[in-house]
């Protein structure tokens, strides 16, 4: 049953990232934490990559060890790919350097996460 969830959540959650990071959003309320956006990448990217570790591991029946690779870099390259549309196909948004920061710590906490939890460097 998991093996049919996780694939499903891992792309519907990659259309809907990739949705919320290209349109314009109105009267988004202010959280009042310093660097709230940035602690959203930082957590929308970590997420990314455990759901994709899951599909790799579940779905394409990769070892432990490449799974946590190919998300993490799926993840990385998903977060600059996003990161230059929005410097080029948006108005209301601009390329963010400090945002692909956020989303590749999300993404390499999330796999040393994995790591650790999967001992897959043993």
């Amino acid at each position: 049953m998991l093996n049919k969830i996780v694939p499903i959540a891992a792309v519907s959650y990659t259309v809907l990232l990739a949705t919320v990071c290209l349109i314009t959003l109105k009267n988004v309320p202010d959280i009042g934490v310093s660097f709230g956006d940035k602690i959203f990448h930082f957590l929308a990217y970590g997420l990314l990559t455990i759901l994709w570790f899951g599909t790799f591991l579940l779905n394409f029946k990769m070892a432990n060890k490449p799974a946590v690779y190919y998300a993490l870099i799926l993840a990385v390259v998903f977060g600059i790919i996003i990161e230059v549309l929005q410097g080029t196909l948006t108005v209301s948004r601009s390329l963010d350097v400090y945002d692909m920061v956020a989303n590749t710590l999300g993404a390499l906490l999330a796999s040393l996460i994995l790591i650790v939890k999967n001992k897959v460097l043993r």
